[in-house]
């Protein structure tokens, strides 16, 4: 499966998502010059307004996608407020795309943990200083709180935030498109059955 030309074979013999949304996007960290992992991440605020903002893919199995971000940010409220959100990956050169949507579940703590323990220092320190998504009244008030933080945090490990974790989506439907000449492209759907998946070819 990694050449990019698919054949209408290549599709037909998948027969569940998951694994070939692995291949693809391991043909995609080898063909895409930035954050492969890259995804459009789509919410709905409370006025029933859809949000959408890039997201880096921080895991994916049989369970679910899994991202970490700030639960009092934007995203992270209006996740929590419905539990449901959406996924699109796009890799140009590929011409490939996958959608997915589903409910959404919190990441175990010991999962957070050690992901949060995994990112760079920096970053950490960051997860502390900012307020994500809530108005900064100067570039300078960020560098403050970040040298506020660091100070406290000098030396030793540095605790993950209360208010900083990770979501899994757990797709209900997950979508598989290919571009093709005079935009006749192929697209794939598979719908969650049960413990298994049904397929469908849809029209381009």
């Amino acid at each position: 499966m990694t050449d990019t030309q698919l054949t209408d074979g290549d599709f037909t013999e998948a027969d569940e998502p998951i694994r070939l949304f692995g291949q693809w996007l391991a043909d995609a960290e080898k063909s895409e010059l930035n954050d492969p992992s890259a995804t459009a991440l789509a919410t709905v605020d409370a006025d029933g307004l859809p949000n959408v903002r890039m997201v880096l893919l921080k895991g994916f199995d049989e369970q679910g996608f899994v991202f970490y971000t700030n639960f009092e940010s934007a995203k992270g409220t209006e996740i929590l407020a419905s539990m449901k959100a959406a996924m699109c990956f796009h890799w140009k050169s590929l011409r490939r795309q996958v959608r997915l949507r589903g409910q959404v579940e919190i990441v175990t703590e010991d999962e957070a943990d050690a992901y949060f323990e995994s990112r760079p220092r920096g970053s950490r320190i960051g997860a502390w200083a900012s307020k994500q998504s809530r108005p900064l009244e100067s570039r300078f008030a960020l560098e403050k709180a970040v040298a506020e933080y660091t100070a406290r945090h000098a030396v030793g490990s540095i605790p993950r935030p209360d208010h900083w974790s990770g979501f899994r989506i757990v797709p209900s439907q997950m979508e598989f498109w290919h571009d093709r000449p005079f935009r006749l492209h192929d697209r794939v759907r598979f719908d969650r059955d049960g413990d298994g998946w049904r397929k469908v070819r849809l029209y381009p």
